[in-house]
């Protein structure tokens, strides 16, 4: 059984397909074009979007786009005959075209961990700017009702200590002058291109800004923190921490995010940015370490990482959102960290 095919994340998953607190009738009938939908958000976003096709007669075409046609066979060989479902297989870093018309575009692509940062550089500054510009163009010549970016508690920089919660005017510091900049300037920079083409060519365009975000739909070689510390409470390894543990972060359990996303696509302001974030999600590092440890039944140990790992690692020590825009919209979170870490164990634990 895959991570995916367990019946806990299939639970999740059919939480966010019923709330009937979303106007899901604005994608009754419609197509929904996913870059990234083999990556973890988006490979939960499409179990969504098919799960409430089943659930509901949606009727909802999901076009999902990534680079690779095998993995992406794996992963949706539930979906791959349906003919609601089509897999694209596309570098969105270089112009394409597709034969179909997308009503809502969503651009999910990125690398977000930080060995690719330190690796991909290029790549990674590249689509979160070219990739988005590509998947920008092809939603204006389809003409689509609204298409949404994906950012990242990253663009806020460091906390400047004069706010305890991010909200989404928040803008902290960056040194634009090291490798690991990379990231946040340029997903800065897409959101700034977002705005461009939303005044120049009036293209309705939201911004969910994403927290640290993790689930059964993590993939294998996400390096993050979070990721790695998964990794070994499912082998039942002792944890691994490779500081002091003492960064607070928020993070945000895969359904939740997609549940965030959802609520910014259908129900979001044009032109704004919300964050997707609960309180529940804020501990630091070392409490995240501790939990999964807890669940493993092993300990915390630390260790000292490698020039190319720490190149890529951030260098901000607080990084809290609030959420207290997206609540206006009327979502509310489900799994505080401590279920939605058990639920990944538990999912990952039963991987063929």
């Amino acid at each position: 059984m895959k991570a995916f095919d367990n019946p806990q994340y299939l639970a999740d998953v059919s939480l966010v397909a019923m709330d009937e607190n979303l106007p899901w009738e604005k994608l009754a009938g419609k197509t929904v074009l996913i870059s990234g939908g083999s990556g973890l958000i988006g490979s939960c976003l499409v179990d969504v979007l098919m799960k409430r096709n089943l659930l509901q007669d949606l009727r909802c075409r999901v076009i999902a786009v990534g680079r690779n046609a095998g993995r992406a066979r794996e992963r949706f060989l539930g979906y791959w005959d349906n003919p609601l479902f089509r897999f694209v297989a596309l570098e969105v870093n270089l112009p394409f075209a597709l034969p179909e018309k997308a009503d809502y575009v969503i651009h999910l692509a990125s690398n977000t961990h930080p060995v690719a940062y330190a690796t991909e550089p290029v790549q990674t500054i590249m689509t979160n700017i070219i990739g988005l510009q590509n998947m920008l163009e092809f939603a204006r010549s389809c003409g689509a009702q609204r298409f949404a970016f994906a950012s990242s508690n990253e663009i806020y920089g460091e906390n400047r200590g004069d706010v305890e919660l991010f909200d989404e005017k928040y803008c902290g510091y960056i040194d634009s002058n090291t490798l690991r900049a990379g990231y946040p300037e340029s997903k800065r920079c897409g959101e700034a291109l977002c705005q461009a083409y939303a005044r120049q060519y009036g293209l309705d365009i939201v911004i969910p800004r994403f927290t640290r975000s993790y689930g059964p739909t993590l993939l294998p070689s996400d390096t993050k923190a979070l990721s790695q510390f998964l990794r070994n409470a499912v082998g039942k390894e002792d944890i691994v921490l490779k500081s002091d543990g003492s960064q607070f972060y928020s993070y945000t359990y895969v359904a939740d995010a997609v549940s965030g996303l959802l609520y910014v696509l259908l129900k979001g302001e044009s032109g704004e940015a919300y964050n997707i974030a609960d309180p529940s999600g804020d501990v630091t590092l070392r409490e995240v370490a501790e939990e999964l440890a807890s669940i493993a039944g092993t300990k915390v140990i630390f260790d000292i990482p490698d020039s190319t790992e720490s190149a890529g690692f951030s260098k901000v020590t607080k990084a809290r959102l609030s959420s207290d825009k997206l609540r206006t919209l009327g979502w509310k979170s489900h799994f505080p960290i401590s279920v939605g870490l058990r639920h990944t164990v538990e999912a990952l634990l039963e991987q063929e």
